[in-house]
């Protein structure tokens, strides 16, 4: 799950990122909040493998179309509806939030399209950042402090947690697995069921037909229970809905990406 700015745009969440430095920086202070504003009116957030069995728990665990998919946790049935947060931020159920969604504002990106090498950035927009009354300064002298040094470590295992998912998406393409998603919400009303398409999901009938042995190294490897979860979690797409119906964001009744 590439973590790096591309050129068609910043990353979600991201309006602007910036390199750390201790030389322009050396005032600059980060703080904790209770209100997760980034996550206002977003209903995908991009997910690795090694969250779904916590993820599976609270939300349907889909996957997105088109090259290179990735897995996203589904937090609303519609774009721009996120059922878990309100409108200013407050996270209002239990629910698991995504590590890319939980290192904001930072995340490591690369400086220089010739190289590998990934430096901390920030997003300097937000109001987490900067030169600030209160918080944990982010350098010492010329050295990074421990609350930098800790988003650093969590940045840093994002990034591994994100090749380990690579290759889980890779082994799902080999044996072409994915198909894409169609979800039918039928209220019981007599009133034509809601349908909900535009994403990717695992194909039972195909992975019934996946050969023994292939199922086996994917059981030692953990890469089957994660399918499973995945699979499992799409029983929590009713309650998604049942959730956007209870807070008056009930879409129009025609086919809707997700």
């Amino acid at each position: 799950m590439a973590s790096a700015p591309q050129n068609s745009g910043l990353p979600l969440f991201y309006k602007d990122l910036i390199p750390l430095n201790s030389q322009q920086h050396a005032n600059w202070k980060t703080r904790q909040t209770d209100k997760a504003t980034w996550l206002i009116d977003v209903n995908t957030v991009p997910l690795t493998v090694e969250e779904f069995p916590q993820a599976q728990r609270f939300t349907p665990i889909i996957f997105t179309t088109g090259e290179n998919p990735i897995p996203l946790a589904l937090f609303g049935m519609n774009e721009g509806i996120n059922v878990f947060v309100d409108e200013d931020g407050t996270v209002n159920a239990p629910v698991y939030i995504p590590a890319y969604a939980r290192r904001y504002p930072f995340m490591l990106a690369k400086l220089r399209p010739d190289t590998e090498e990934l430096s901390l950035c920030v997003d300097p927009t937000t109001d987490l950042v900067g030169e600030i009354e209160e918080g944990d300064a982010l350098f010492n002298g010329n050295e990074p402090s421990e609350a930098t040094r800790n988003m650093l470590q969590f940045c840093e295992n994002f990034e591994i947690a994100g090749t380990k998912t690579a290759n889980f998406m890779a082994e799902l393409a080999k044996h072409k697995l994915l198909m894409d998603g169609e979800l039918n919400i039928d209220q019981g009303n007599g009133e034509p069921p809601f349908t909900y398409r535009g994403f990717q999901m695992v194909d039972e009938s195909k992975l019934r037909e996946v050969r023994g042995d292939v199922l086996r190294g994917w059981n030692q490897s953990g890469l089957l229970p994660l399918i499973h979860a995945h699979l499992f979690s799409l029983e929590l797409v009713r309650e998604i809905f049942g959730k956007q119906v209870s807070q008056g964001k009930v879409p129009a009744r025609i086919p809707a990406p997700v």
